[in-house]
């Protein structure tokens, strides 16, 4: 029997596999209409990535794999050496959706180290498709770890703060930093939210605010300049976001806008966690390598077709920015909780796996 909490989310899986296909909810129709797209080609869903249909670090981390699986069903290869160059093409479109999240590079590779090591071409296929379910199945069990681990964090009648969306939305489902107030609330404890709405994007106002709100959360939606006042007013207690990358070193890669959030929480006073898988973390790379995507000025200047900025204004756009770890108290992961000085506290948890 399944338990109440995949029940409650069940309505929200993000990415599902079913009868040979990719269902996802269209999150750029949210918060108006809960629409679920279906593909059969791989080339689809690099483009439901590419353009926001899909978003959040584990999920397209989840949506890069199945993605393969289809370009395995795709291929019309007649050796395994013909199936694994249509692999690679598909990974390297797949892999160039999005540059900053690193859970896209660690699906996709977990694909075709398995596809690699099968023999027949029917045997690749079926490895490829299960391994892809499994890694969605594994994304609810380790946001469900996180959570716990997290929960013991947030105090009864805490109000949490948090910026975009790291929910069951930007998950297969339960979510990251919402799955640890997701479990919070499960221990028995009564939480409030203040979501940022997270322009340009409005993630926090479209997503956050939409999933909490359909599970009955008590849940304040402010304007991304508003929360100085809501922290020097008392109305915040902690903080908590997901993260696209995390380096050794502890230094967050995340939505634009943590990073203000982060300062303001620390000349505040308020403890600031991040919660994200260890698939997210990136233990080669130095926080100064990381690219950070540069979206489209359109996203800025607009909302849908209504224009709110003069004719050929210059735009700067980055999708995420860098929150050095002197701004952060923890880091939850479903391994356990990383504490400052986090370089070491981190290589632990990568031991412990």
């Amino acid at each position: 029997m399944e338990d109440s909490s995949t029940k409650i989310h069940s309505s929200l899986r993000t990415v599902e596999w079913k009868d040979n296909k990719v269902i996802m909810i269209d999150q750029t129709k949210l918060p108006n209409q809960l629409v679920f797209v279906t593909y059969d080609d791989f080339n689809q869903v690099a483009d439901a990535i590419r353009t926001l249909i899909v978003r959040g670090a584990p999920a397209i981390g989840v949506s890069g794999a199945f993605g393969l699986a289809l370009a395995s069903l795709q291929s019309k290869s007649t050796t395994k050496e013909e199936l694994l160059s249509d692999l690679e093409k598909a990974r390297k479109i797949l892999f160039e959706t999005r540059p900053t999240a690193v859970n896209l590079k660690w699906g996709l590779d977990k694909i075709m180290k398995v596809a690699r090591s099968g023999n027949t071409i029917e045997q690749i296929k079926q490895s490829v498709i299960n391994e892809s379910k499994k890694m969605a199945e594994e994304d609810i069990e380790i946001n469900k770890s996180m959570g716990k681990n997290g929960s013991v964090l947030f105090d009864d009648n805490d109000t949490i703060m948090t910026h975009c969306n790291a929910g069951a939305l930007a998950t297969v489902a339960y979510g990251t930093a919402l799955g640890v107030i997701r479990a919070t609330r499960e221990s028995g404890k009564n939480v409030k939210v203040i979501a940022t709405e997270t322009r340009p994007i409005q993630q926090g106002s479209r997503l956050t605010a939409f999933e909490l709100k359909h599970d009955g959360f008590d849940v304040s939606l402010i304007p991304d300049t508003a929360v100085g006042y809501s922290m020097a007013n008392g109305l915040v207690n902690k903080v908590i976001v997901g993260a696209d990358r995390i380096v050794r070193t502890g230094h967050v890669f995340n939505k634009i806008g943590t990073y203000q959030v982060a300062t303001m929480a620390k000349q505040h006073g308020i403890p600031f966690y991040v919660a994200a898988p260890l698939s997210t973390f990136d233990m080669k790379s130095d926080a100064k390598d990381v690219i950070i995507e540069m979206r489209k000025g359109v996203e800025v200047t607009g909302i849908g077709d209504k224009k709110t900025a003069p004719d050929d204004i210059n735009v700067i756009n980055p999708a995420f920015d860098m929150t050095p770890p002197e701004l952060i108290s923890g880091i939850i992961t479903e391994k356990g909780v990383a504490k400052p000085p986090f370089e070491e506290s981190i290589k632990k948890l990568f031991e412990a796996n």
